[in-house]
């Protein structure tokens, strides 16, 4: 893949791989689904937790955040995944297959950021809205511009001290477009007299 999908031949991934032609052919069929393969390995290496313990204020959501937040800078921005991205890219009209099992793993991420969201409007810690919307939000504040560049190769992936400087600003910055939601004012007692 380092030298790109279409230079790519059977016989040297076969090679690559220390298995015949044939092998590779009866397990995959055709060069587009070794690549959907790729994707969903490497899809598969990003486990998200989907059993996360409800936050219980809004300092514990915005650590759940950022740990997420994290993880998901760390292994999408890795150059094997950027590599992927861009041969999906590529191959997305040809073999729009490709384009979905992408999308699906891309949809992990936004899956347990909205799960973390429900919960903590369950739990009051953030208002009203769709938390879809406010997940996809909440990625858009991590990511910024970062993938787009890292996909064109004018910057590479983010070292641990940006990483952990995005994750802090996206938690703050979600924390402040999503603020707790006021309790309801109590009426006041007129006094007798």
């Amino acid at each position: 893949m380092e030298h790109g999908y279409v230079e790519a031949s059977t016989l040297k991934i076969a090679t690559r791989a220390q298995v015949s032609k044939r092998e590779l052919y009866a397990l995959f069929g055709n060069k587009q689904a070794m690549l959907s393969a790729c994707i969903a390995d490497r899809a598969g290496r990003m486990q998200f937790p989907s059993l996360l313990p409800p936050p219980s204020s809004r300092e514990e959501l915005a650590a759940m955040l950022s740990r997420l937040g994290a993880t998901a800078l760390r292994e999408v921005s890795h150059p094997a995944v950027m590599a992927v991205f861009r041969l999906a890219i590529v191959e997305a009209q040809r073999a729009p297959e490709v384009a979905v099992t992408l999308e699906a793993a891309r949809q992990s991420i936004r899956t347990v950021v909205r799960d973390i969201l429900v919960e903590a409007q369950s739990a009051g810690l953030i208002g009203a809205g769709d938390p879809s919307d406010m997940g996809n939000r909440y990625l858009a504040l991590l990511w910024g511009d970062l993938m787009v560049s890292i996909l064109l190769r004018i910057r590479e992936a983010p070292g641990a001290a940006e990483i952990d400087r995005r994750v802090r600003k996206a938690a703050e910055d979600f924390l402040s477009l999503y603020p707790e939601p006021k309790s309801p004012a109590r009426p006041r007692r007129q006094s007798r007299g």
